[in-house]
């Protein structure tokens, strides 16, 4: 697997897959391996895909100094794979808690992002709030799953800030638009992938600075898409659309149906949109 340094020494590896031009991508979380991306739904059909394995997950090495796993502090390591590469400017996709550090290098290095593709983020870096009904109400729409009447009391216990270790599992089913063997299997393996003692530290005190992030991000010159689940609790449309507002030129598509994996959800839907924006022909 290819490993480049990062400012600090630290090695860091990342995936490659496809043909094309290439398509960083950072994974979501927070501090995950870059594997849980796959192909993207297929997209590695259209694009090189280079998934970064953020430090301490997946092939990527500990940093010495643990403090390093907060968000901020790993914009360099962004800029370091952009130098490896050896790419002037980057066509760059995010998924999920991956998304806050997206934004901080887009808000720090304006000029190296060509286009910024940012799908089911998390709003931690824009400092945006969603409320216990944006979940609630977009869990409702599950409604007529047969799981659903578990996960729903399972949920209004997590927002109510009463959520217990049963509580977060039992609400998996809605991140998904199919709760089936393969949807567990892949939530398993997500356990495995992830490094929680980073995650602990990845939204610490100081790593988001919201009013200033935000005042960057009014000026932001390149194309945006923000594609978000119709079905995502996680990210809401509501709270979606008020992100995808921050940023001028930015396309905000709801992809229907789909969860927080949009592209597990429906890959021929999710490549289609993916493919249209890069191309400069998604519809307005």
């Amino acid at each position: 697997m290819p490993t480049f340094t990062a400012p600090d020494g630290t090695r860091l590896a990342h995936h490659e897959s496809g043909d094309g031009p290439p398509l960083v991508c950072l994974p979501g979380g927070p501090m995950q391996s870059a594997a849980y991306l796959g192909d993207l739904g297929g997209l590695a059909a259209h694009r090189r895909l280079i998934g970064l394995d953020p430090r301490g997950t997946g092939e990527s090495a500990a940093p010495a100094n643990t403090a390093s796993y907060r968000c901020d502090r790993q914009v360099g390591d962004v800029e370091a794979l952009r130098e490896h590469l050896g790419l002037d400017r980057l066509d760059l996709l995010a998924h999920s808690g991956g998304a806050n550090l997206a934004i901080l290098y887009a808000a720090r290095h304006p000029e190296r992002v060509s286009r910024l593709l940012l799908i089911t983020p998390s709003v931690y870096a824009v400092g945006l709030g969603i409320t216990a009904e944006d979940r609630l109400t977009t869990a409702r729409l599950r409604h007529d799953e047969p799981w659903f009447a578990p996960a729903y009391a399972a949920l209004e216990a997590v927002t109510a800030g009463r959520g217990t270790a049963d509580s977060w599992q039992a609400i998996a089913p809605f991140f998904h638009a199919r709760w089936d063997e393969e949807a567990r299997a892949f939530d398993a393996a997500g356990e495995q992938q992830r490094n929680d003692e980073a995650a602990a530290v990845y939204a610490a005190e100081g790593a988001f600075a919201p009013a200033a992030t935000r005042e960057a991000l009014a000026a932001f010159p390149s194309p945006v898409l923000l594609l978000a689940g119709e079905a995502d609790v996680s990210g809401p449309p509501r709270v979606m659309r008020e992100f995808a507002e921050l940023l001028p030129k930015a396309e905000f598509v709801v992809q229907p149906g789909a969860g927080h994996f949009p592209w597990r959800d429906d890959p021929e839907r999710f490549v289609t949109t993916v493919r249209q924006f890069v191309d400069g022909e998604l519809p307005g």
